[in-house]
């Protein structure tokens, strides 16, 4: 479903990124776990097309998207929900949603009427996005936020999604919704990449796991044999 290959990216003149490998397959939760700044968030970003990669493949459904815009890889069904959650304070929770299906839906007749049934599949999923859907949206809590940017993410539809961060911020008893809701998700079948700061719980939920140190690949495999694994648990799980 996602390959990712010899990925090399970076900002400016500083290559972050040194020969990222990695593969989610279709209907699986991988999650991607590592210290601060070990190139998580740039792995997310060169693989949706919010940087360029300098070197290396990113694979989408068989299709090479490395190189491609952001906006390009959207339409080929890969949502991003980025670290911080970048919503639209000044808008509506509702119309915040109905951006995540922009790029799908045709952008004059039957727009709205196509998006409704969308909407009410993430309404059902996040009922307190219903209750809010005409407040603004930077009037939500944290928690709140973090919901309607996953809920965003989900109205394109996507192939697969990205979770970059999504308990970033939270207090204890809301990341733990937020992890009920990534494992309701993961129940439906949907195909996720998941960037995670709590690596236990980010093991809990996962099928199979990469641990990233200084922009590369350390240590892969099942949840399980990472659970069992001394470097791993030294590092992340204490």
């Amino acid at each position: 479903m996602l390959k990712v290959e010899d990925l090399h990216a970076g900002y400016g003149g500083a290559e972050v990124l040194n020969g990222v490998n990695l593969e989610v397959k279709q209907g699986t939760l991988v999650a991607l776990i590592g210290a601060n700044g070990a190139g998580k968030t740039t792995t997310m970003r060169a693989i949706s097309g919010m940087i360029k990669p300098s070197a290396g493949s990113v694979t989408l459904e068989g299709t090479e998207v490395d190189g491609y815009s952001a906006s390009r890889i959207a339409r080929l069904g890969l949502a991003h929900s980025p670290e911080g959650r970048k919503i639209f304070g000044p808008l509506s929770v509702e119309d915040n949603l109905l951006l995540g299906a922009y790029r799908r839906l045709p952008r004059f007749f039957g727009f709205h009427s196509q998006a409704q049934g969308e909407l009410e599949k993430v309404y059902a999923l996040f009922p307190r996005l219903k209750e809010r859907r005409l407040q603004h949206a930077g009037t939500l809590s944290g928690g709140e936020q973090q919901m309607l940017a996953i809920g965003r993410a989900l109205m394109a539809q996507p192939k697969v999604m990205l979770l970059d961060e999504p308990s970033m911020g939270l207090a204890p008893v809301i990341v733990q919704e937020v992890f009920a809701i990534i494992r309701r998700l993961k129940e439906a079948g949907i195909t996720l990449l998941l960037v995670e700061q709590f690596a236990k719980s980010a093991l809990e939920v996962a099928d199979y796991a990469y641990v990233m140190e200084r922009g590369k690949i350390a240590v892969e495999g099942a949840p399980a044999e990472l659970q069992k694994d001394e470097r791993v648990i030294a590092a992340y799980l204490g």
